[in-house]
């Protein structure tokens, strides 16, 4: 059985990367970004990534580079090293690990997840991030919900963590925008696997929440969310189209 979205995640709005503004020490994914968007009453949409040692890190790219000036792919580090590592434009804290982020969260706000794809071409060579997301979110009471581009990696969710509900992150994939065939672009888009990696909710690419799939999904009692807005007016056109938003660069309206 697939688990159900929470309803929490379709009335708060998800701060993506928490609520980072490094004008004021808080870069993206950091512990400041999850702190101030639990203080403001957001959700947190984070992502993760592996280490050489197995472990998840709350990080967004494959390099270290643009977030922390340090040269490498962060899977080529263990997770001690890379919680020694500031991030760029921080208040001096390394990279978190997905345990830190829970044990700030602690269920006080929705927190969805992203697997950040590590088979490189959205294929089937996934596992050891999955593996080390599910043993870190063992126990965890909060309302959580992981995603991913990779339908195998949502389905190997489904195998390790059955209990956590499941979502794809999808788009009009581009072949311009994306390091993939454009068949393979052709087959996405259409996002034929939403069944059998039993996922139970799309987040989708504003820039195309008009396509047919993405609303007869939603008609057929699919929830939708949206990356990534950016402006008010961005939110006003998505909520027409999509059950909730991740925003960053202005405060959302919160419900009232």
């Amino acid at each position: 059985m697939t688990p159900p979205l929470p309803a929490v995640f379709l009335s708060v709005p998800l701060a993506h990367r928490g609520l980072h503004d490094i004008d004021t020490l808080r870069p993206e994914n950091s512990r400041a970004a999850v702190r101030a968007a639990i203080e403001a009453g957001y959700g947190i949409e984070i992502d993760l990534q592996l280490t050489a040692d197995g472990q998840a890190m709350v990080f967004h790219d494959y390099d270290l580079s643009r977030l922390t000036g340090e040269q490498g792919p962060i899977r080529a580090i263990t997770a001690e090293t890379a919680t020694q590592i500031a991030l760029y434009r921080g208040d001096g804290e390394g990279i978190p690990t997905l345990t830190d982020i829970l044990g700030a969260v602690q269920g006080k706000v929705p927190l969805l997840i992203e697997i950040k794809d590590q088979d490189g071409a959205m294929g089937p060579a996934v596992g050891p991030l999955e593996a080390a997301a599910a043993d870190a979110l063992r126990g965890y009471a909060g309302p959580v919900a992981v995603m991913s581009f990779n339908p195998h990696s949502v389905a190997k969710m489904a195998e390790l963590a059955p209990e956590i509900p499941r979502g794809l992150v999808t788009s009009g994939y581009d072949p311009s925008d994306w390091p993939l065939s454009a068949k393979a672009c052709a087959r996405l888009r259409e996002i034929p696997d939403f069944e059998t990696a039993h996922a139970a909710f799309i987040s989708h690419d504003k820039s195309d929440l008009t396509r047919d799939r993405v609303q007869r999904m939603r008609a057929a009692g699919v929830p939708v969310l949206c990356w990534t807005i950016r402006t008010p007016a961005e939110e006003a056109e998505a909520r027409k189209l999509a059950d909730n938003v991740t925003f960053e660069g202005y405060l959302a309206p919160l419900p009232g």
